[in-house]
């Protein structure tokens, strides 16, 4: 059993990802398909080429009209730990992906990194995990509510779970 702790001496960071380093979240977004192909091995399958597609990738530098979208790369005492990939349609923001290494898991650097997320674009926010994601239901649950101090709504469909919330407000 994983025994980490919350660290709260580390120093966690967002940074925005610039296009020239539109590579290195294209390698990490292949850790968070492979993770996630374990939860949904339906929809999420590896390609002939050895990669796990992920379409969306370019629209994070050419946004779709009437959208905006938001790549970041989560840093733990400036070592590489993760990514948030944010977008916002009809001013409402989405968290579309969010991938934390496993080593960085369990020590807090996740709840702090969406923190910062949720601080940098104050305002109205949906975030959904597919209903086997066990983990990343309570994950969201608490961080949110830590956020929210409990005030957001959650809707289950048979898809999975979807939180409401405004962040920035407290």
């Amino acid at each position: 059993m994983d025994v980490r702790q919350r660290d709260v001496t580390s120093t966690v960071t967002i940074e925005p990802v610039p296009f020239e380093q539109k590579g290195v979240l294209r390698r990490l977004l292949q850790f968070y398909l492979y993770d996630f192909s374990e939860i949904e091995p339906e929809n999420v399958r590896m390609g002939e080429d050895g990669e796990f597609p992920y379409r969306y990738l370019d629209h994070y530098w050419a946004p779709d009209a009437g959208e905006e979208r938001h790549p970041y790369f989560i840093h733990v005492d400036g070592e590489l730990a993760g990514f948030a990939l944010v977008r916002q349609v009809n001013g409402v923001f989405v968290m579309s992906e969010f991938f934390v290494m496993r080593r960085f898991r369990r020590t807090g650097a996740g709840s702090r990194a969406a923190e910062a997320v949720f601080r940098r674009h104050p305002g109205s926010w949906i975030v959904q995990e597919v209903a086997p994601n066990v983990a990343a239901q309570a994950f969201w649950r608490t961080v949110i509510g830590s956020v929210t101090g409990g005030e957001f709504t959650e809707e289950q469909s048979p898809g999975g779970i979807t939180q409401r919330f405004v962040a920035g407000t407290r």
